[in-house]
């Protein structure tokens, strides 16, 4: 525990260094909603529509791939119920093969959250103009300025920026379930396209391309294990949170696909770079690219407000563990740990001043995929090395699923390679140099 037991009513008393717990289970479901639930949703329908063809199809990927998250999972969960620490991914990596493995994965995930936080808010400082907002300025600088509004959300406390996830992702979903509604109420194209006859046939790329634009759309379920310090009960809620926001992501992806297919035919989705855009339009006319646009915006400042929130755990800690300056580890009384925070809003402001969407989101998603699997390896490596660790909750049919999402992450990272192998190699290579360059100083330190 990191609180001190306390009188109810009372406020926690906490030394310094230590982060506050304070999160319910509501705060893990919305920060897996919030994390996953994205502009995504928005383009990717088209993508899948074009690759597998057939509404059934299309229905049943988008289901199969809330249920390879739910076992993706399996993992996260287990380390996070486990290792309750800050920081995630590198938290479990440390415990399972030492500090160097763990240096490589935090460096790599604290990398892949300030990219991320770049790439969020340039995306919605283009959504912004979109709509009329300050068009002349510079995205770079709407995008920094995203970034000092939640810099300022979370410099307030753990409870205040808890509380405006909660705000965000609930907004989110109400937004996601009012388009679901105007796709229904659409009265549904008056030609029913071509005959699925006359669709090429279903082939095994087609699947690929489909499941991996797919499982892009599904991530950040992983969210809530950097918070397994400040969240109640983390043996019970991590996985309450985890596998009961991944469900209502699910659902909710499968009721937007579902209406889509009712307003419009495959051939449409497949042709539109935006298909939700178009389905709403079909009921509200032009005003339905300003309420696509809207949800937009929501969801992508939660996901901001989010990542920010998340990478200050991360360089938290690693400053704990001596990997970043210790200085980094200092908590606020409020629980936030605000030198972290400020030194990650910084970097990832600088990032997101270039404006360049395209090449932040493929670093980023290299990193993102590497750190998925070195989760799985983690799991692995821990059921052998601690085969009596206390496991509040244990993974069914072990090793099944950590083994699973290795080969689906490294088949994902082999195609990305072969699209964009110079991002994709950025992204490999980076954590393993600056690990290479935090051992080289870590060796050269004298000892105490």
């Amino acid at each position: 525990m990191t609180v001190e037991t306390q009188e109810v009513g009372q406020a926690p008393v906490v030394s310094r260094g230590e982060l506050l717990r304070v999160l319910g289970l509501g705060f893990g479901v919305a920060v897996v909603v919030g994390g996953v639930v994205g502009q995504g949703i928005l383009r990717t329908p088209g993508i899948v529509a074009g690759a597998l063809h057939d509404p059934i199809w299309i229905l049943a990927a988008w289901a199969a791939v809330g249920l390879f998250s739910m076992i993706d999972a399996f993992a996260l969960v287990e380390l996070g119920s486990s290792v309750p620490r800050a920081g995630g991914p590198y938290a479990f990596v440390e415990r399972a093969f030492g500090r160097v493995p763990g240096a490589v994965v935090g460096w790599g995930d604290w990398f892949a959250n300030l990219f991320a936080v770049a790439f969020i808010t340039v995306a919605f400082a283009e959504f912004t103009q979109r709509l009329g907002i300050l068009p002349g300025a510079p995205t770079g600088a709407l995008a920094v300025a995203v970034i000092v509004a939640c810099w300022l959300v979370n410099w307030l406390g753990t409870s205040a920026s808890g509380l405006s996830q909660n705000i965000g992702s609930a907004l989110k979903a109400i937004a996601l379930l009012v388009i679901v509604g105007l796709c229904f109420a659409a009265p549904g194209p008056a030609d029913m396209a071509p005959s699925l006859a006359a669709h090429p046939a279903l082939t095994i790329a087609g699947v690929a391309i489909a499941l991996r634009a797919i499982l892009n759309t599904y991530s950040g379920w992983n969210t809530c294990a950097y918070f397994c310090e400040e969240v109640h009960a983390p043996e019970k809620n991590l996985a309450r949170a985890t596998f009961g926001g991944i469900a209502a992501v699910t659902v909710l992806y499968v009721l937007v696909n579902a209406g889509l297919l009712h307003a419009l035919t495959v051939d449409q989705i497949a042709a539109s770079t935006l298909p939700v855009a178009d389905a709403v339009e079909t009921v509200l006319g032009p005003r339905g690219g300003m309420v696509t646009t809207a949800f937009a915006m929501i969801s992508v400042a939660a996901i901001a407000n989010l990542v920010v929130m998340s990478v200050s755990r991360i360089a938290f800690g690693m400053a704990r563990s001596g990997i970043l300056p210790s200085f980094l580890a200092r908590v606020a009384p409020t629980g936030t740990p605000r030198v972290a925070l400020l030194v990650s809003v910084v970097i990832a402001a600088a990032l997101a001043s270039t404006g360049a969407y395209m090449s932040l989101m493929a670093i980023g998603a290299t990193f993102a995929i590497l750190i998925n699997i070195a989760v799985d390896l983690a799991a692995l490596g821990l059921r052998r090395s601690e085969p009596n660790l206390a496991r509040p909750y244990k993974m069914p049919l072990f090793p099944l699923p950590p083994l699973a999402g290795i080969a689906i992450n490294m088949v994902i990272l082999i195609a990305l390679m072969h699209e964009d192998p110079a991002n994709t190699l950025v992204g490999i290579v980076t954590p393993f140099v600056t690990a290479l360059a935090y051992l080289a100083i870590h060796r050269r330190r004298p000892e105490v």
